[in-house]
């Protein structure tokens, strides 16, 4: 795996981006400061510019007990904030959706290293916060809302090796990816008149920040799990669909040990997602089996901008085989999957 050396900033003082695979995650995702170009060529208009620039923060926590997850979104036509809590002991399950025309209450870090990121409208506060402590990088997640209040951080520790990637995207755009699961999550959860420990549950995380400027239309599926196996901390994330133009993202952590894997297949009933999805690569060393348990979906269609969204939370089983030939067994592992349309 050939790594570049990781820039402050993606976008250099020509407007363009820095591609490749990096050791470490970028500083500042200065996405606004492309010099975007047309399909044929010619200097994009402030327009696109603008509303073609796409952001977006996710922060899930995973637990035997709960699963949690957390995402803001700028699509600079909208900006949306999600939150749901999913009680896997008796299926209960809380979820909640916020808008926000040309994304007003919103604003979102540039840098997933420094900064805060914000959802603010009456009765509803979300934050995600960056901290760069020494050779460590906390991500917290602060919620306050009528139904709950939440405080999460994870810690990535100076030997972990985080997923940081930019690729191109279509012939004028380009998307940077900066990934990390398999982290042990703390903090505390108020939720239905109980107070809940995520250290004391094991919890475990897996955070997303991404940007770039996208397709138009796009499609991609997603899979995350992050979880103890074998006494390891283990963490994986397998997509198509995205970042796939000379490399891929996907990759699982092994104590903090980032190793690559190939492309992947999702296999699944588009007509009915609550059924069985087989995960598998093309060199047979990822072959998992995901079983839903429920599913948190946005839907919108407002003509020039458009979304469908799922992201189902379940069980994995199957193996994962290591380059060594060494198989990770999972055995109904807590995690996620995502089936995603976006016209934007």
């Amino acid at each position: 795996m050939t790594l570049k050396s990781t820039p402050n900033t993606l976008i250099d003082a020509d407007g363009s981006p820095s591609l490749g695979r990096f050791p470490q995650t970028v500083g500042r995702i200065n996405g606004r400061e492309t010099r975007l170009r047309t399909p044929m060529g010619g200097a994009a208009s402030a327009f696109a510019q603008h509303f073609h620039y796409k952001q977006f923060q996710y922060f899930g926590v995973i637990s035997d007990d709960l699963l949690i997850g957390c995402a803001l979104a700028n699509t600079a036509w909208i900006g949306l904030a999600f939150l749901y809590v999913y009680d896997t002991r008796n299926g209960k399950l809380h979820e909640y959706t916020w808008r926000s025309p040309l994304a007003r209450a919103m604003t979102l870090s540039e840098s997933p290293i420094e900064g805060e990121s914000r959802f603010v409208q009456s009765g509803i506060s979300i934050s995600m916060g960056y901290a760069k402590q020494g050779d460590s990088l906390t991500k917290s997640l602060s919620i306050q809302c009528d139904a709950l209040t939440l405080s999460a951080s994870m810690t990535e520790d100076r030997d972990y090796q985080p997923m940081s990637l930019c690729t191109r995207t279509g012939i004028n755009g380009w998307t940077y990816a900066n990934k990390v699961a398999g982290v042990s999550v703390q903090g505390e959860l108020q939720w239905s008149g109980q107070q809940y420990s995520l250290a004391q549950l094991n919890a475990c995380g897996h955070h997303d920040f991404s940007a770039g400027y996208m397709r138009r239309e796009t499609f991609w599926n997603w899979a995350c799990l992050s979880g103890t196996v074998d006494g390891h901390k283990l963490g994986f994330n397998l997509s198509c669909g995205v970042n796939e133009t000379s490399e891929t993202e996907n990759c699982l952590w092994l104590d903090g040990k980032l190793i690559k894997l190939n492309t992947v297949r999702f296999d699944y009933n588009q007509d009915d997602l609550q059924q069985a999805w087989h995960i598998s690569s093309d060199d047979n060393t990822v072959n998992i089996t995901f079983i839903p348990e429920g599913n948190h979906q946005e839907k919108l269609n407002l003509g020039l901008f458009a979304s469908n969204f799922n992201q189902l939370f379940g069980r994995f089983n199957g193996s994962i085989t290591l380059e060594s030939g060494a198989a990770l067994t999972l055995k109904d592992q807590y995690g996620f999957v995502e089936e995603q349309f976006a016209k934007w």
